[in-house]
């Protein structure tokens, strides 16, 4: 990781593995269909409506600050998306998924249905387009799937599958379910693995993260 020069406009971009492993089957299935945008960067509080040599400079300090080469961990990279909100909007949107924590034993399992407060003029509110889910280490679930949205690209995360590695999976859905893991392995001589989940409302961009603790019982 490194800083990219912030005085000339640049368009930083890398595969995941993922991605690669697309492109490399040449057959066209390597295609672009949608992208976020971020300020993931920005410290706001910078801005300086009282700077001495005036307007145009109110935010010199922001347009100053070093930008972050890209990288691919989604765990680390647009936490922070850009998301168009209807005119006149007073209160930003937050999501409620009905747990501060989630704690699970071996092998059982929890369905998550999140809503969306504050958007669209509503108190509360299920996204038309559904929420993205983010375990960040995917070994401490038997299954992770998103239900409700029938999309290719909903289809294909959910179909995602690891070979024991420590990494993190995505899925999309109006309902999220996870399944605890029933290898004791994994525990070694611990009695609890503990992960986080991070869910985000693709209409809202609004995201909360909780922390995900499994129990030994086996």
């Amino acid at each position: 990781m490194g800083y990219l020069d912030n005085s000339i406009i640049t368009v930083d971009a890398i595969l995941t593995k993922k991605g690669r492993e697309l492109l490399a089957r040449g057959d066209g299935s390597f295609k672009i269909t949608q992208f976020a945008l971020s300020d993931d960067e920005i410290d706001y509080t910078l801005y300086n409506p009282t700077h001495p040599s005036g307007s145009a400079l109110y935010g010199e300090a922001i347009e100053n600050l070093p930008l972050l080469e890209a990288f691919p961990d989604e765990t680390q990279v647009l936490k922070y998306k850009l998301v168009t909100l209807p005119r006149g909007t007073s209160k930003l949107p937050v999501l409620d998924i009905g747990f501060a924590s989630i704690t699970l034993k071996q092998g059982a399992s929890i369905a998550i249905t999140p809503q969306t407060l504050n958007f669209q003029g509503a108190t509360s509110i299920f996204e038309s387009s559904g929420y993205t889910a983010l375990i960040a280490d995917v070994r401490v679930l038997n299954s992770f799937t998103g239900v409700g949205v029938n999309t290719e690209e909903a289809d294909r995360l959910n179909s995602v599958t690891t070979l024991g590695t420590n990494v993190s999976k995505t899925v999309i859905g109006t309902s999220i379910n996870l399944t605890a893991t029933s290898v004791n392995t994994l525990f070694g001589d611990r009695t609890q693995l503990q992960t986080t989940i991070t869910v985000v409302g693709r209409d809202s961009g609004a995201r909360i993260t909780i922390p995900v603790t499994i129990t030994k019982t086996n």
